[in-house]
């Protein structure tokens, strides 16, 4: 069982100008720091770092014989800070933008005195993490792997991030209401259908959609802060790795390592068509970026359950030698046509 550890980060000035004190909160698994090839896994929106073992959020994937194999790699998950871990929030939050984020976490990480990251991946505002860190710092790791996300936010995303702030400012109930519209996107229209099919619960005497929405709005009422979602909230409004830089090929031809993009072709909040556009960019000045599509009905939540697909995409870049052989460079995954 992993527990929490903690960095403190002392004055750090934001991009904004802004001046504070920050404490990191991560949980390590795996070999310990020095000993093994070391990945950096973010979580999404509401999540934290405990990702591996008992109520793990991402134990399917990251674990002993997992895909992330934690008997090869040390494995480091973050808080992003002022999620409401330990209840540590932060006032000023509207301070940060993503990029600070990276800023601070590759603080934290030179003090864990990690010179080079195999891996950085993450789903959702976790993978558009691992794009920052690897377009402010480009030589640093070998292997970057944002998933369900992109390097921008879109028109689209920044209408979604107004509306949540309206109801997060607003509601009588706002983690409540906020994750019943969430859920709206999280998912899809068919993946409803197949759940649901205009079924009763007869229990309460309302259709079984209407009561599945009504537990994510009270689950995440109880376990999360209206704080921490403000910030969450926030951040995803400044995902952009190009502001006040050059364009984003120029960006991009300065990262060094192998990029893999991996979209959901059924994702209302970064789009697989988004992604191919990315895609098709990066190819322009950059040979070691490659491209798969997980296929689901389940729309963005598809990284947190299609999980034979992402083991299966994963393979090349987690598992890429045998057992006996030393872990470099991965193989290439296989481009998809379209």
């Amino acid at each position: 069982m992993s527990t929490l550890h903690y960095i403190p980060i002392k004055c750090f000035t934001t991009i904004s100008g802004h001046k504070d004190d920050y404490k990191i909160s991560y949980e390590q698994f795996g070999l310990p720091l020095g000993e093994a090839p070391v990945v950096l896994v973010n979580h999404s929106l509401t999540g934290n770092a405990h990702i591996s073992g008992k109520d793990g959020w991402w134990s399917e994937v990251v674990g002993q014989k997992k895909m992330i194999d934690t008997e090869i790699y040390s494995v480091l998950a973050f808080n992003f800070p002022g999620n409401g871990e330990d209840d540590y929030l932060l006032e000023n939050y509207q301070n940060l933008e993503l990029r600070d984020i990276a800023y601070i976490l590759k603080k934290a990480l030179d003090i864990l005195g990690i010179q080079q990251l195999y891996a950085a991946i993450g789903g959702s505002i976790g993978g558009a993490l691992a794009w920052e860190l690897a377009a402010s710092f480009p030589n640093y790791i070998d292997n970057i792997i944002p998933i369900a996300c992109d390097w921008k936010s879109s028109d689209w995303l920044l209408a979604h991030t107004l509306l949540q702030d309206q109801i997060l400012s607003n509601s009588k109930r706002p983690l409540y209401d906020a994750r019943i519209h969430a859920m709206l996107c999280y998912r899809t229209p068919e993946s409803f259908t197949e759940r649901f099919n205009r079924s009763i619960n007869e229990e309460l005497n309302i259709y079984n959609v209407e009561s599945w929405l009504h537990y994510h709005g009270e689950k995440l009422e109880n376990r999360f802060k209206l704080q921490a979602y403000k910030l969450m909230n926030h951040l995803l409004r400044t995902i952009d790795i190009t502001k006040d830089r050059v364009s984003f090929r120029e960006v991009v031809s300065k990262i060094k390592g192998n990029i893999y993009l991996i979209s959901i072709d059924t994702d209302l909040y970064f789009t697989d068509d988004q992604n191919r556009m990315t895609y098709k960019e990066v190819m322009q000045v950059k040979s070691n970026i490659h491209f798969n599509t997980i296929t689901s009905v389940h729309g963005h939540d598809a990284f947190l359950i299609e999980y034979d697909q992402i083991n299966e995409i994963l393979t090349p870049i987690f598992k890429p030698h045998s057992d006996e052989d030393q872990i470099t460079t991965p193989k290439q995954l296989p481009f998809q046509n379209y």
